[in-house]
């Protein structure tokens, strides 16, 4: 059984393969993400492949095995039950969940995971409108488009977002956007990109490109 650290190393990796498909994942970008030195992931890179977890060459990169992702995906699977736990029975906010569920994930009782998931009625979607990977490791994967790639008069449902951090889901909250909302594109202005947006048919907001870069739309 890996450590919480190993988990948290296979979890990352995957995210940022799947970032960049079909490419290596760098050591740089893997100590970046996690906010740690190239020294100390090497040294754990090296201990996941002596693990078969994944397949590390120096100067090239590492890529998880299929082992390695099914840990991954077991890993992200826990993660969202319990942000969805978090926020539907103990009324967290959609700001609030991750540190919690970053411990949560850690859980290794398989008997739990499936009680949490029958309890919750098998939720696909996390409250930041992420997919749910089965027990198998099978993940439906929603279209969605990008907010910013609306052009003006088209129509969508905010449907998840990009960047969880606390304070951008602060701001989507403060300028009443949460997921689900219907959103009509009014205007989208030459000079910088920003969208002029006719929400639920209630208010205009307008946001920045780089906050519509962020959302995603069905």
């Amino acid at each position: 059984m890996p450590s919480h650290t190993e988990e948290n190393y296979l979890k990352t990796i995957y995210k940022l393969a799947e970032a960049e498909p079909g490419q290596d994942v760098s050591t740089n970008r893997i100590a970046a993400a996690l906010a740690t030195r190239a020294a100390s992931v090497t040294d754990m890179l090296r201990r996941l492949a002596e693990k078969e977890l994944l397949r590390y060459e120096k100067y090239r990169g590492v890529r998880l095995t299929d082992e390695g992702q099914r840990l991954a995906l077991l890993t992200i699977r826990k993660h969202r039950l319990w942000e969805v736990f978090l926020v539907q029975q103990l009324g967290f906010s959609w700001d609030e969940v991750h540190e919690v569920a970053e411990e949560l994930e850690h859980v290794q009782s398989p008997l739990l995971m499936r009680r949490l998931d029958e309890f919750l009625n098998f939720p696909t979607l996390d409250p930041h409108g992420d997919p749910i990977p089965a027990e198998d490791g099978a993940m439906r994967r929603p279209t969605h488009r990008l907010l910013a790639d609306l052009t003006v008069g088209e129509c969508g449902t905010l449907a998840a977002v990009r960047d969880t951090s606390a304070p951008f889901l602060q701001y989507l909250d403060k300028v009443g956007m949460p997921l689900g909302s219907q959103i009509k594109v009014l205007d989208k202005i030459s000079f910088d990109n920003s969208l002029e947006l006719n929400i639920n048919d209630e208010r205009i907001v307008l946001i920045s490109a780089e906050v519509g870069r962020n959302l995603f739309t069905t």
